[in-house]
């Protein structure tokens, strides 16, 4: 079955800004069909990015992701067959790309969504599967039982093991649909002694970059055209530093850390 990780989803008090950041640093893309006071979506060509203002009761942060198939019928009975546990619920039209949000056996939340679905718009219908230069290509997310999560992707959406170079220790599983991977990496609460607890759920997005330096310069050129694109601090401080130092040992996919004006986490790898 075909399988493709094609969204990301933040929420956050300043999506129009953070739009702004996503453009000028990584080059993606947004719709004409984008409304005024809407979401914003941004695309790099095979990843649409969902930046969604934040609603009473919602948490800021990095939310989800977003799967899309060629048969989400085969998606919930293999489901219903190995995993009880696992509901779905169909999403208002408003949302253009979660036509079904469902989540794993661990709680973790993400979105099914089929080719022909009608509330397919926007970058959705735009992105042509060619990446930019800059593009998303790995999403990670902190749980409690990732050896059963990993099982759980595998056996429903058919992701496969990707041939990330890891070190010998590394816990974490890396899936890939070809393309996007999916970095399924432990939650242990004594990963954090020496700075602030981070709960469970989704931890970072990932970019490929055709240069680290140029994409560093870049970021940099931004901030002094535009302070309010600056990334937020990571190594700031003890905690920071301990917070930075738990990041860099993480993921096997990243060469440079930041985070976004908003304090998400990014990993910047190159070829």
């Amino acid at each position: 079955m075909f399988s493709k990780i094609n969204h990301v989803a933040i929420v956050s008090e300043n999506y129009a800004q953070l739009a702004q950041f996503y453009m000028a640093a990584f080059g993606m893309k947004t719709s004409d069909k984008t409304r005024p006071g809407r979401a914003v979506t941004v695309r790099d060509g095979y990843v649409g990015l969902n930046i969604n203002p934040r609603r009473a009761g919602r948490s800021a942060g990095l939310d989800h992701f977003g799967i899309q198939v060629d048969d989400t019928e085969t998606c919930f009975e293999r489901m219903r067959q190995k995993y009880p546990t696992v509901k779905w619920l169909k999403r208002p039209s408003t949302r253009p790309f979660a036509g079904i949000s469902t989540h794993d056996p661990d709680g973790n939340m993400f979105d099914i969504s089929q080719k022909d679905m009608a509330n397919r718009t926007s970058v959705y219908v735009e992105n042509d599967g060619k990446a930019n230069p800059r593009h998303i290509n790995h999403v990670a997310l902190r749980t409690m039982n990732p050896d059963d999560m990993a099982e759980f992707y595998r056996d429903v959406f058919e992701l496969a093991p990707s041939n990330v170079k890891k070190r010998a220790d590394d816990p974490n599983h890396y899936l890939t649909d070809g393309h996007m991977t999916l970095v399924i990496m432990p939650w242990d609460i004594t990963d954090y002694d020496g700075t602030g607890i981070i709960t469970m759920g989704m931890d970072h997005i990932g970019f490929k970059v055709e240069s680290v330096e140029a994409f560093k310069a870049d970021v940099e050129r931004i901030a002094g055209d535009n302070p309010r694109l600056t990334p937020a601090p990571v190594s700031t401080g003890a905690e920071g530093a301990a917070l930075d130092q738990l990041f860099a040992r993480s993921c096997a996919m990243g060469q440079h850390r930041l985070a976004d004006p908003d304090g998400i986490l990014i990993d910047v790898m190159q070829d």
